[in-house]
């Protein structure tokens, strides 16, 4: 059985009922949750799972089982557990999730405005980095202020969806090196930001370019000969 990821085709939603259908101290699924597993870069998100009791199962983590049809709610050591066709609320911690998506926003903005491939990239709470095979250096403040210009223009992002043949016929989709999206369902998720970016991308993200606030660049570092890493902060 597969779980229904309601945060691919709404980023905003922070919570669901739903129904286990696994549970252990190694981890508990369910038949549908709002929590993002950890991949593409972005990290899995935290929160809680409140039990029929009321009692409540703090989730430290999510992440894809091997195959990637099951996600994984980590429960913190001596969490209390739910049984198995149990009905639990599933909660994100928000604040958390709207700081990786603001970051993970941010970065495709970065992608759409530094002319070279994407070697790498992760983020964290507050901060983000790409790796780019650019061997030329490039200048802090003005790459700053073209970025936060962007951001300031507040462009509507939206979700598209297209085959994998159509991807295929479109390379010049896929902005990264190192990671190929996801394949073997059929279907391919783009997050559009109008007027300046369309790739392939299962993460979450902001509604408008406006919502992510101003940035700041904390460092261009030089990786190797061809490599540099722009590492970016969300200024509040």
């Amino acid at each position: 059985m597969q779980t229904e990821e309601l945060c691919r085709k709404e980023s905003y939603l922070k919570s669901t009922t739903a129904r286990v259908t696994h549970s252990s101290e190694s981890g508990i699924t369910t038949d549908r949750t709002v929590f993002y597993p950890r991949g593409g870069g972005q990290p899995g998100d935290c929160g809680y799972m409140r039990l029929a009791d009321n009692s409540k199962v703090v989730i430290e983590d999510t992440l894809y089982d091997q195959d990637s049809s099951l996600l994984i709610h980590l429960p913190k050591s001596g969490s209390p557990l739910p049984g198995v066709g149990e009905e639990v609320e599933l909660v994100i911690d928000w604040e958390r999730r709207h700081r990786l998506m603001r970051m993970h926003s941010a970065l495709h903005l970065l992608c759409s405005i530094v002319p070279a491939a994407v070697t790498g990239g992760s983020i964290r709470d507050g901060s983000g980095r790409l790796d780019f095979d650019l061997p030329e250096p490039i200048d802090r403040g003005e790459l700053a202020e073209r970025l936060n210009r962007v951001i300031e223009e507040d462009h509507p992002v939206s979700l598209q969806w297209i085959s994998e043949e159509e991807l295929n016929a479109q390379p010049e989709l896929v902005r990264t090196l190192s990671v190929r999206p996801p394949t073997g369902s059929g279907i391919i998720r783009l997050v559009h930001f109008e007027g300046v970016d369309l790739q392939p991308c299962g993460g979450t993200h902001v509604a408008s370019t406006a919502e992510i606030g101003p940035v700041r660049i904390k460092e261009i570092e030089k990786k190797g000969k061809l490599n540099r890493r722009i590492t970016l902060e969300l200024d509040a």
